[in-house]
């Protein structure tokens, strides 16, 4: 670990600049240059990663909420990123997968957008600038083209760089 050395040195530094012998009528002065890299960190909690529906027929649209709190560190003015990955196709009535269904969310909550999800790649679901701790909502809609229940599994990514 590289701060372990970085502070010894400090301290012995400040122990020999005490222990020289100086006058009333003399003046010591001393300057230590510090320079540090810290590497971003995130941290993210989420109510559920499996998204179910209870659709009631193919003109109305099902949802379900997640609830979120995103916490990051990074540099100054670093970009942080929360995105939302469809893991596999929507599993409909009887487990096959419904190709014509379709999921998007709206979120809730400073930094929070809107989009839809493809199983193609992620989502953004969520842009900040720099460090702190985000709460938010997202809630999804599913429109699909048959009553029953639907599962959608998910996967949510924080990163900043």
């Amino acid at each position: 670990m590289r701060s372990i050395p970085f502070f010894a040195a400090v301290m012995a530094a400040s122990l020999l600049l005490a222990a020289s012998p100086v006058s009333a009528a003399e003046t010591a002065t001393a300057s230590v240059v510090v320079s540090a890299k810290f590497a971003s960190r995130t941290s993210l909690k989420v109510s559920t990663d499996l998204l179910q529906f209870d659709a009631a027929g193919p003109d109305r649209s099902a949802t379900a909420t997640v609830d979120f709190a995103a916490g990051a560190r990074t540099q100054s003015g670093g970009e942080v990123l929360l995105s939302i990955e469809q893991l596999r196709g929507v599993q409909g009535p009887g487990g096959a997968s419904d190709l014509d269904s379709s999921v998007s969310f709206a979120g809730e909550g400073a930094g929070t957008l809107d989009g839809t999800l493809v199983a193609t790649g992620p989502a953004v679901a969520g842009r900040w600038t720099g460090s702190g701790l985000r709460q938010g909502r997202l809630v999804f809609a599913l429109r699909a083209g048959a009553s029953g229940n639907y599962i959608v599994p998910v996967r949510f990514i924080l990163s900043a760089p």
